[in-house]
């Protein structure tokens, strides 16, 4: 059976694998500037080589881990409980709100008539340090145990020349066994203190770690938790989190929506350990297969929605950042977090995004001020200048080298993504009215009214008797019929470019999701469309499905959508709904908590 996997983390500390069957942490990352993506510290491979394990041994003998009952307190805290015999054992994983760290709590009740002797704690062992931009690589350096100068707790460095990180665990009252053992493979460690238990009595042991690029930096960051107190940053992080989610009478569909809504939020942006800048990236994860990397395109088009209905400040830190530190290679394929190329590649729905999401920011909270930034109209006026260089030299359609699955463009004009330069226009003439002037804005008016009437003059071809949108056409006769879930054409009565009822757009998705439509994936219990890049349902077209008013479809396949434990990946197999491609897809997340919204909370909010 697949191993199961729960995330949590805050805007520094990501822990995206506490493995379900037994609580164990099998790593724990941050995001850094200077190395462009994540730093992942890790266990082994093996059983026992586990990065952080909690244990309660009665008798000198470990309990078994097993039969763990999960839940999560507003939909992101992940605690457990375990009962062997008289015993119950429990815990909780926390990373709180605007701390560089996370706490480990355990408790053991004894509910039994007996008095029991037992001892509980973390053990693990910290094999590897990993440089992750997609794929994880091994860090050269070393590791070093020590006990601080500074306040007499033990840090875990890893150098090179200089201190690139270090770890610090720190506890209320001393431990009754502090082992840490340096090995030529790695630092093995046990933490754990006894208790002695009556009838009925219950103990608890927090370990707080802290997380800096120092010794210094991570001893205090532990530090400050413990003065501030487990309840303090407990209560704190809880507040926050109880303040964005939303209920309905639907608790799957609940659970749903809030555990992906907070995915999004912590694990496709967050902050530097060694600049403390904001960036956003893909996934925080690196179980995704391109994770700490940035696209246009899965920022803004999907993340960017749910975070706008959650924190406003937030939605609008995004923008700044990618009309800063991203702007100079807008549309690239993929770019580092520090704003440079990782893979090259022009692609049309990226060029378009910033300014589908600027608008959409605007028009949701309100707030002109953002376009007074000395660096906003600078960065408008070159996405336009892009465009045109990608406008056909006769028609007014614009091409792009890369289709929305990064893959290669079978013909140069995909209808999807001339809907969003359409779009782009419209939107570019309502923002810059008042600073750029009636004429300038009608000029792009004029240009939104010719990229659309060269969509249906040059995109929609006769097909089975029935006038449809092709996916791309080369203005020279030649065209596809098909569809991607993360550009689909069933999104264009959501951009506004059509009505639902528009006959060319009915034809369009009767065709991809009849039988013989190689993706459609009919009958099967998750009847949705897939690609060539990963031929099975895509979460992407649940969430566009949802958009487009198939809310009891959703409904119905809602009790087998398993995705990645509950997490959005790529796509998920037709029969079981678990994950086949993708896993901890944060982006995703994003763009299937707004579906939801959009659909179920958003008409009950107005």
């Amino acid at each position: 059976m697949t191993e199961k996997f729960i995330p949590t983390g805050n805007e520094m500390i990501s822990i995206p694998e506490i493995r379900e069957s037994d609580a164990s942490i099998c790593s724990v990352n941050f995001l850094h500037m200077g190395f462009k993506g994540l730093i992942e510290i890790r266990g082994g491979s093996s059983p026992g080589e586990e990065f952080m394990c909690p244990f309660c041994r009665v008798d000198g003998k470990d309990l078994p881990m097993e039969s763990l009952e999960w839940d999560n307190i507003h939909y992101w805290v992940p605690r457990f409980k375990t009962e062997c015999g008289s015993i119950v054992f429990s815990g909780l994983i926390l990373a709180p709100m605007g701390e560089r760290g996370f706490i480990y709590k355990l408790s053991v009740m004894n509910q039994g008539k007996e008095d029991v002797d037992i001892s509980t704690g973390l053990k693990g062992y910290w094999k590897y340090s990993l440089h992750t931009i997609n794929e994880s690589k091994l860090m050269n350096g070393s590791q070093y145990i020590y006990k601080s100068n500074w306040n007499k707790s033990f840090i875990m460095d890893f150098r090179n020349v200089v201190t690139l990180f270090s770890i610090a665990p720190m506890f209320y009252e001393k431990m009754d066994n502090e082992i840490f053992e340096h090995g030529n493979d790695g630092i093995r460690y046990e933490l754990s203190k006894s208790f002695h238990l009556c009838p009925g009595e219950t103990c608890e042991l927090t370990i707080f770690w802290g997380i800096g690029i120092e010794e210094v930096g991570a001893a205090t960051s532990a530090q400050e938790m413990m003065r501030k107190g487990f309840e303090k940053v407990m209560q704190d992080t809880c507040s926050w989190l109880l303040s964005r989610q939303k209920t309905c009478a639907n608790k799957e569909l609940e659970k749903l929506f809030n555990r992906n809504l907070f995915f999004n939020y912590f694990y496709a942006s967050g902050i530097t350990l060694d600049t403390e800048e904001f960036v956003l990236v893909t996934s925080r994860s690196p179980r995704y297969y391109v994770s700490a990397a940035y696209w246009d395109r899965d920022s803004l088009l999907w993340s960017f929605p749910s975070i706008l209905i959650t924190d406003v400040n937030y939605a609008r830190n995004m923008l700044e950042y990618v009309f800063t530190k991203q702007i100079k290679n807008v549309g690239i394929h993929s770019r580092y977090i520090d704003g440079t190329m990782l893979e090259p590649g022009f692609e049309l729905d990226e060029l378009c995004a910033p300014v589908i999401a600027l608008h959409n920011y605007i028009s949701y909270s309100g707030d002109m001020t953002i376009l007074n930034e000395n660096y906003i109209l600078k960065d408008l006026k070159k996405i336009l200048n892009l465009l045109e260089s990608k406008k056909h030299r006769e028609f007014d359609l614009y091409e792009t080298f890369l289709q929305p699955t990064d893959d290669m463009n079978v013909y140069p004009y995909i209808t999807y993504d001339n809907v969003l330069v359409w779009k782009t226009f419209l939107y570019m003439a309502e923002m810059l009215k008042g600073i750029e002037g009636v004429e300038f804005c009608n000029k792009l008016l004029e240009k939104a009214d010719r990229v659309e009437k060269a969509i249906w003059d040059h995109c929609v071809v006769k097909m089975c008797d029935k006038e449809m949108f092709a996916w791309s056409v080369d203005l020279n006769g030649h065209w596809n019929i098909y569809d991607e879930p993360p550009g689909s054409l069933q999104l264009l009565p959501f951009y506004g470019f059509c009505d639902e009822s528009n006959q060319v757009y009915q034809n369009t998705v009767e065709y991809i999701r009849r039988p013989e439509y190689k993706f459609s994936f009919h009958n099967c219990r998750i009847a949705e469309i897939g690609c060539e890049h990963a031929p099975h349902p895509w979460v992407l077209s649940i969430a566009n499905s949802l958009i487009c008013g198939r809310k009891k479809e959703f409904i119905d396949i809602l009790p087998v959508l398993k995705m990645d434990n509950g997490i959005a990946c790529e796509s998920v197999d037709e029969t079981t709904g678990e994950c086949t491609t993708g896993e901890a897809f944060a982006t995703c997340a994003g763009f299937l908590s707004y579906a939801i919204y959009y659909a179920f909370f958003e008409q009950k909010e107005k």
